[in-house]
């Protein structure tokens, strides 16, 4: 047992015979969150994520992070994008302000993690004084009057913020919003928008656009052939054919891996229902999970055989990755130069 967690025989027995083999020996994760508990305030507000990220880590400092790369990815060097992980109430300076000292010690890309409220003159200040590459965005810093269902994107990622970041070529990272996930009309428009009156914004759709499941999916990829910038990346997904349809849509020059560390340290296997994604876990391992719908425990034997859903996520893209026809150097590119390209270029103009 070491700090962290347990890295088991079905663990590593999982990566020697599936992951390993698969995966290059450098990898860009372009999805990772570092923050301290004593920076949360844990105020009672408006529900408008999900709950059970928290039941995996409490806080992710950066040792952490650099631990579980050590631990589930042995044979490759990791460089991860950092960013910070904030609700309201947080102390968001301070939160950023760990961001922006722990990618300088560590000599590590990252992002500021913008609030709505700031003009584009403090995000252009905010992401030059802490040497970022752009910002990451999130649905719960939007005004609170606003229903979770009914948030746009431009509620938290306004249009005076996206003149600033196509000012300078800086990444934006999205998490988009609303109950339809990647297949939401408005979703939809709204990330045309920004490719069209926007162009030298570097947008990253995250966890492909909330596709967990084939039903999220719906005709976006359809309405989306007008776009040709737009990046997506695979975070926290497990859907290899939600995943064979991004290849087939967009192709291995936009798409960027991503962990979503550290909730990808779950030791879970993600299935659908209904449309509707579940987290199956050991019993026990999590707390009790009776009131939250995209969790549930599971006894041994089936319990005994969940590894990482890192690995999971890693696994479903190999299966899509081979069943599009991707070669070596597609891979390549996906989990490592597509991202370096868009590091190299952040902040160019």
């Amino acid at each position: 047992m070491n700090s962290l967690f347990d890295v088991k025989l079905v663990d590593r027995q999982f990566y020697q015979e599936k992951l390993q083999p698969f995966l290059p020996p450098r990898m860009i994760d372009i999805h990772t969150h570092v923050w301290l508990d004593r920076h949360r305030v844990h105020t009672e507000g408006p529900v408008r994520t999900e709950s059970w990220p928290s039941r995996v880590a409490r806080e992710n400092p950066i040792e952490d992070l650099i631990e579980t790369y050590r631990l589930l990815l042995p044979e490759q060097k990791v460089t991860p994008l950092i960013f910070s992980n904030i609700s309201p109430g947080d102390d968001a300076p301070a939160m950023n302000d760990y961001v922006r000292r722990a990618a300088q010690d560590h000599r590590l890309p990252a992002l500021v993690f913008a609030l709505p409220e700031w003009s584009g003159e403090r995000l252009e200040q905010e992401i030059l004084a802490g040497g970022f590459y752009g910002c990451k965005v999130y649905l719960s810093l939007a005004a609170a009057y606003i229903p979770a269902g009914e948030i746009r994107i431009f509620d938290f990622l306004p249009p005076h913020q996206l003149e600033t970041l196509n000012k300078h070529g800086w990444i934006a990272m999205l998490h988009i919003p609303r109950d339809g996930r990647l297949k939401d009309p408005v979703n939809l428009a709204q990330m045309l928008e920004i490719e069209e009156r926007y162009p030298n914004v570097k947008l990253i759709i995250a966890h492909v656009g909330r596709a967990y499941c084939e039903e999220d999916v719906g005709n976006a990829f359809e309405i989306l052939s007008r776009a040709s910038r737009m990046m997506f990346d695979f975070s926290a997904n497990c859907n290899e054919t939600v995943f064979r349809q991004l290849i087939r849509a967009v192709g291995p020059k936009r798409i960027l891996f991503g962990s979503d560390m550290p909730i990808l340290r779950m030791r879970t296997r993600r299935i659908c229902e209904a449309g509707r994604y579940v987290n199956l876990v050991p019993r026990g391992l999590y707390g009790p999970v009776d009131g939250d719908s995209h969790m549930r425990e599971v006894d041994s034997p089936e319990a005994d055989r969940l590894t990482f859903f890192l690995y999971e996520e890693l696994d479903a893209f190999r299966r899509a990755a081979g069943a599009c026809g991707l070669n070596a150097a597609d891979i390549e590119d996906i989990f490592y130069n597509n991202a370096k390209k868009l590091l190299d270029t952040a902040g160019k103009g």
